[in-house]
């Protein structure tokens, strides 16, 4: 599965769910209110920026935004809500596209860096986001925690959520650190639907040693958005690295 694959059109257009998951306000609101106060009053870069969820809020608090972006139905799905003038976007991969001009603040959410599905692409994403950054600029991560601690010998699944209408699965390569998360979706009659996409997990210190391979530093590491301790029973993190600042 390629992510030119999954991220298709009718991803794209059945991507939003505005008011609810990760559209509902106890969610974007504090990774919004965050992001604005790490961005320090300058630019901001969003990999991976999708259909705007968190840049369009995120430049409606006066933070300029720009986005590097895959997929192109994603991207045409953000231009029905702002246009290039209000959101920039290159269209390329986010371990190796260049946006133009300096930043403050590059940021990756949602477990995106997972997307990429080999280590040595996830430390070139690091060294993409330190080529944009200006010196003491910072590049923040949000990432779940990989939750081998519930595989028993011989099982290679776990089971992340179940209600009604849904179930989401994880089934994990531990030899080569993949896992490939399926969507159950359920109507009003017996049918179903599957959706899936692969990733790379990438332990907390892994993703470390990555930033410092680029020339980052930990600044911080919680929970999640709100600032909660990180703690061994966390299932995501909201990492801040930075680059040292200029002499």
């Amino acid at each position: 599965m390629r992510q030119e694959d999954i991220w298709d059109v009718e991803a794209a257009r059945g991507y939003d769910t505005p008011g609810t998951g990760m559209f509902a306000p106890e969610v974007l609101g504090p990774t919004v209110d965050r992001l604005a106060e790490l961005a320090d009053g300058g630019r901001a870069l969003e990999f991976a920026v999708g259909t705007g969820r968190v840049a369009i809020p995120l430049a409606e608090r006066d933070v300029s935004v720009t986005g590097i972006e895959l997929s192109r139905p994603m991207l045409d799905q953000l231009r029905t809500k702002a246009d290039e003038a209000t959101i920039p976007v290159v269209v390329g991969d986010m371990a190796t596209t260049a946006a133009p001009g300096e930043f403050s603040l590059v940021y990756l959410v949602f477990n995106t860096i997972s997307n990429l599905l080999t280590q040595a692409e996830q430390v070139a994403c690091f060294r993409n986001a330190a080529r944009h950054l200006i010196p003491g600029g910072r590049f923040v991560i949000e990432l779940w925690v990989p939750e081998l601690r519930k595989l028993p010998p011989g099982q290679s699944a776990t089971v992340w959520l179940s209600e009604s209408d849904y179930i989401g699965l994880d089934t994990y390569d531990v030899l080569h650190q993949h896992v490939v998360s399926h969507h159950f979706r359920f109507g009003a009659g017996r049918a179903a639907t599957l959706g899936r996409s692969p990733h790379r997990y990438i332990w907390p210190a892994e993703l470390d040693l990555m930033a410092q391979l680029a020339g980052f530093e930990l600044e911080s590491r919680h929970a999640d958005w709100d600032g909660s301790e990180f703690t061994a029973e966390s299932r995501s993190h909201v990492s801040v690295y930075r680059l040292p600042a200029a002499d």
